[in-house]
């Protein structure tokens, strides 16, 4: 484990368990150390995360109550820096489980998280995991789909 994943994880242990010093549940402690490895791009959570086929950033989040067993989920969301309040607002403020890609991002627009541009989301080194990643494939594609 690096470094950088090793001082990330104390980030956000150490943020969860503040929460709970302070009398926070376990649901917000949880979500507190969720949300500072999305913000951490050592992880691959939401800062940082693995681009699409098309050079995206698109997250998935649940967050689950282990009180009641309620759930809530986010699938393909895209400009939302911490998917993991968005899964909680999907299982307080919904009758659903899980939303998904433009629906997910139309309620967050509806309850006021805000989106981010894009690129805040990508990293210098993804991109170049992506556009290596992209030339790879084109190569294999060539080389077996052309006449020998």
């Amino acid at each position: 484990m690096s470094e950088m994943s090793v001082r990330g994880m104390k980030v956000a242990s150490l943020g969860g368990f503040q929460v709970l010093k302070r009398g926070g549940t376990a649901l917000d402690a949880v979500e507190t150390a969720v949300r500072a490895l999305e913000d951490d791009p050592a992880f691959n959570a939401g800062r940082g995360s693995v681009l699409n086929a098309y050079g995206e950033v698109e997250l998935d989040a649940i967050i689950m109550n282990g009180r009641t067993l309620a759930t809530g989920a986010v699938s393909s969301v895209r400009n939302i820096a911490n998917p993991v309040t968005l899964a909680r607002a999907v299982m307080e403020k919904t009758d659903h489980v899980m939303l998904t890609d433009r629906g997910a991002n139309l309620f967050a627009d509806s309850i006021g998280i805000g989106r981010v541009p894009g690129d805040a989301l990508v990293m210098e080194q993804e991109r170049k995991d992506w556009q290596q990643h992209q030339k790879y494939s084109l190569g294999v594609k060539n080389l077996f789909n052309s006449q020998w």
